[in-house]
């Protein structure tokens, strides 16, 4: 059994090696830090602020260190969502056209070791580096937390933070296997790492000011009835949903703010009679299973289209 893994070890401890050791590793991993603490800095400052009367999250205290903003900053949800592709691309980009270019990849290829441990090994590598650097991230967050407020975490606050950082991974390697994609359809680096960041541009800005423009096109007149009305909203909300950062706020509004019941339109006669009050951590799980069997679905095809590409890849020494 060693024989055979092997191989497959020892690319994932060399690419991981080669992660961590790059400047544009360290220089974006400094840059996530710092936005990090400066937002768990504004949460803290302003988690008393947060917390209103009749409020339904109030009873969730630590949950606010990763959602309230005084608007100075983002939240510590905001900045994942907003940073966490850069990170995946920056681990993605160049996975296998820099080895072509450099002539390592056939050398690695006239070694006995299977193509698909290559690709495998590269994601695996790129996976692990993500997750650690997230749930560090978080539970540096939790600690300092902690330490400034006093009060432990409930073990539904902590499950809840624990599920959501694993989206968060997911998130990221949505990102990280697009860049992986993008650096087998091109030959330079420098241009698979602009088609990714330009594919992240346009779901981050443009996508959503596309969305408007069809939802002004189609929206019902003033005499539509209330059914009307909520179908042309669940229509344009399954639009957004296209989006992998529209699937990620989902899912992590939910997990992070109990209260949250529903991510659909709902009609009068359902609301009738409901009582605000948060729902339980499985409810929270059933609500957000769609968004995230989205992300994960997503990775997949990203991952398996990278893995056919690679495996009919023509490779040449230089």
């Amino acid at each position: 059994m060693n024989k055979v893994n092997y191989p497959f070890g020892v690319v994932v401890n060399k690419e991981i090696s080669d992660h961590v050791k790059s400047w544009r590793f360290i220089i974006l991993m400094g840059i996530i830090l710092l936005t990090c603490m400066g937002s768990l800095y504004t949460s803290l400052t302003n988690i008393g602020a947060a917390i209103k009367p009749n409020d339904p999250d109030g009873s969730f205290l630590f949950l606010k260190l990763f959602t309230a903003s005084d608007g100075t900053l983002p939240s510590f949800v905001q900045f994942i969502n907003f940073l966490g592709p850069l990170l995946g691309i920056a681990l993605g980009f160049d996975a296998i056209n820099s080895e072509q270019n450099k002539g390592t990849l056939s050398r690695m290829l006239s070694q006995p070791v299977h193509r698909d441990c290559i690709i495998n090994a590269k994601f695996v590598a790129a996976l692990i580096v993500i997750g650690i650097m997230l749930f560090v991230l978080g539970f540096l967050v939790m600690g300092c937390g902690l330490i400034a407020i006093g009060i432990p975490p409930t073990a539904e606050e902590f499950w809840r933070i624990v599920f959501f950082l694993i989206i968060s991974v997911f998130y990221v390697a949505f990102w990280l296997n697009l860049a992986i994609l993008f650096s087998l359809c091109f030959r330079q680096a420098a241009t698979s790492a602009l088609a990714s960041v330009a594919v992240w541009l346009f779901f981050s800005v443009f996508y959503n000011m596309i969305i408007n423009l069809v939802g002004k096109a189609l929206s019902p007149s003033a005499w539509a009835s209330d059914y009307q009305v909520i179908a042309y909203q669940r229509f344009m909300l399954n639009l957004l949903r296209f989006a992998p950062s529209e699937l990620f706020n989902e899912a992590t509004m939910t997990l992070l703010m109990p209260s949250v019941r529903s991510l659909g339109p709902l009609t009068m006669e359902q609301v009738h009679g409901a009582i605000p009050s948060p729902l339980p951590f499985g409810q929270s799980l059933l609500v957000v299973w769609p968004q995230l069997t989205g992300l994960i679905a997503a990775t997949v095809v990203c991952f398996a289209l990278s893995y056919v590409s690679f495996m009919r890849k023509e490779v040449r020494s230089r």
